[in-house]
């Protein structure tokens, strides 16, 4: 929810702190920003001091950090308060599946219960902005960030009562900071460098970066080569379950992010729909999510896991693939309804994906594996909102060019060229009909960038279902560890104690 509750405060913060358009974005970006560098660093920590530990200091941090956002008093402390939030979110995501993979060791009850993980992100992201909507219409933009107070408060009350502790005992050396700071510094440069691509185009700035990240991400990964206990296990990926899920997961989040960006955008810009009525129309696509990723642990006891996410993954290539012949006209049932398949193809796959992750891992790299999960997903996100919305736009552009009427002069041209919004605002300054012309024109425009971009996710998508498919026909619906167990000779102690 505190991911996408903000977008619809910010025309409300807008005017009520006046930032820059840099302060602006730093609002809105930070908190991912920060979440993504820390999360590995985060789940390393929580192996060595204790997973619930860690997980109640997130939760005190992030009701402060959301109490200090509400009331910031400027644009700056506003950022602040912001940059807290994402480092205390990076305690809670790998601590709170950490905790699950440690409560449920029978392979059957962790895969149903990060399903369950897994639906509340798919929940909170369909709330989110209903529940942001709500409060806005009665309330002052800093009540967006008070909607995380009672729930931390709860956690903080019930959480020692109801969590277990665990800490990896056998890690006896010290917390390397000098590899955190590392990974911190590659993933952030890596995800501005992507973040600035999709502002801006190819550039020296997203270039510079990227290097910066690359050069950086490489000493990180030869110091853990080096490290007798490295902040990652560079071994898991070794682990053919273990990658295979990794990149199914990152593929299928990065196809299902882009092409979710562009078609928010058509449903409001071509079709003229409010924020309220888009986010209503995708509820249904929420809801066969949710009921999806309940449902895939019970299929995969008896389906192989290769099957099911071929299976998935190929239902939701079909669903970008009907978002093609969507037009700006008459385009609306062709995009709900590819949206809905390609949703409730891809939300499964998130938790299975996870459960390998963290079930591919030994018990004590749980936290570092969720950490890598949850890096894979938010590089998974960054990535496609930037490269697809990046082949979107330049579609766009490209097309308006050519369908441009040819009395509109060439500053409005250019400023139509931004956004589709731009060319709304651009329009309403031309008299008719070359207004209506334009409008019509950028709205073509952009549903051909949607429709390409829909056409590349497809591609992708059924790509990724063979390999996922051939990678992970090893995987079995019986957990490896689980076979262990079955066929261990009996525990004296045990049978001792039952008196067998």
């Amino acid at each position: 929810m505190d991911m996408t509750v903000l977008h619809l405060a910010t025309p409300t913060i807008s005017r009520d702190l006046s930032p820059t358009g840099g302060q602006l974005l730093w609002i809105l970006d930070i908190y991912g920003f920060l979440i993504a560098g820390f999360l590995i660093s985060m789940g390393t920590l929580g192996d060595r001091v204790g997973r619930r530990r860690l997980l109640l200091i997130g939760a005190t941090a992030f009701a402060a950090a959301s109490v200090v956002a509400a009331y910031a008093p400027n644009a700056d402390m506003l950022i602040l308060a912001r940059a807290l939030l994402g480092v205390a979110g990076a305690t809670l995501m790998p601590s709170t599946l950490a905790l699950i993979s440690t409560m449920f060791a029978v392979p059957a009850q962790r895969a149903v219960a990060i399903a369950v993980w897994m639906a509340t992100f798919i929940t909170g992201e369909a709330v989110g902005p209903l529940v942001g909507g709500a409060l806005l219409e009665f309330f002052w933009w800093g009540s967006v960030f008070l909607i995380a107070v009672p729930v931390m408060l709860l956690l903080l009350i019930t959480g020692p009562l109801l969590l277990p502790e665990h800490r990896e005992t056998r890690q006896t050396g010290r917390f390397d900071y000098v590899s955190a700071a590392l990974s911190l510094v590659a993933l952030l440069s890596l995800v501005y460098a992507v973040k600035r691509f999709a502002e801006s185009g190819a550039g020296p700035a997203p270039l510079g970066f990227a290097l910066v990240g690359l050069a950086v991400g490489t000493a990180f990964v030869r110091r853990q080569h080096r490290l007798d206990e490295p902040l990652i296990d560079l071994g898991l990926f070794r682990v053919p379950a273990f990658s295979a899920a990794l990149s199914t997961q990152m593929l299928a989040v990065c196809g299902l992010a882009g092409t979710q960006l562009l078609l928010m955008q058509y449903l409001q810009s071509v079709h003229g729909l409010s924020p309220l009525r888009a986010g209503l129309w995708t509820l249904p696509a929420v809801g066969i999510g949710i009921g999806g990723t309940l449902l895939a642990p019970r299929v995969v006891t008896r389906v192989r896991p290769a099957a099911v996410v071929g299976a998935c993954l190929t239902l939701a290539a079909l669903g970008a693939a009907l978002i093609v012949p969507a037009g700006p006209r008459d385009g609306l049932a062709w995009a709900i309804g590819g949206f809905t398949l390609l949703y409730a193809g891809i939300t499964p796959i998130l938790a299975l994906t996870t459960d390998l992750i963290v079930g591919s891992a030994p018990s004590e790299r749980a936290g570092a594996a969720s950490a890598v999960s949850e890096s894979g997903a938010e590089l998974g996100l960054s990535l496609g909102m930037a490269l697809l919305g990046s082949l979107g736009l330049a579609v766009y552009r490209r097309r308006l060019t050519d369908s441009a009427p040819a009395d509109v002069d060439d500053a409005t041209l250019s400023e139509a060229h931004h956004t589709i919004g731009g060319a709304v605002s651009a329009a309403e300054d031309l008299p008719e009909p070359a207004a209506a012309a334009l409008v019509d024109a950028a709205r073509s425009a952009f549903t051909s960038g949607l429709t390409t971009a829909a056409g590349l996710t497809a591609a992708v998508l059924l790509a990724t279902a063979a390999l996922a498919a051939l990678m992970l026909r090893g995987v079995s619906t019986v957990d490896h560890g689980e076979k262990e167990a079955r066929s261990a000779p009996p525990d004296p102690e045990r049978v001792a104690a039952r008196g067998d």
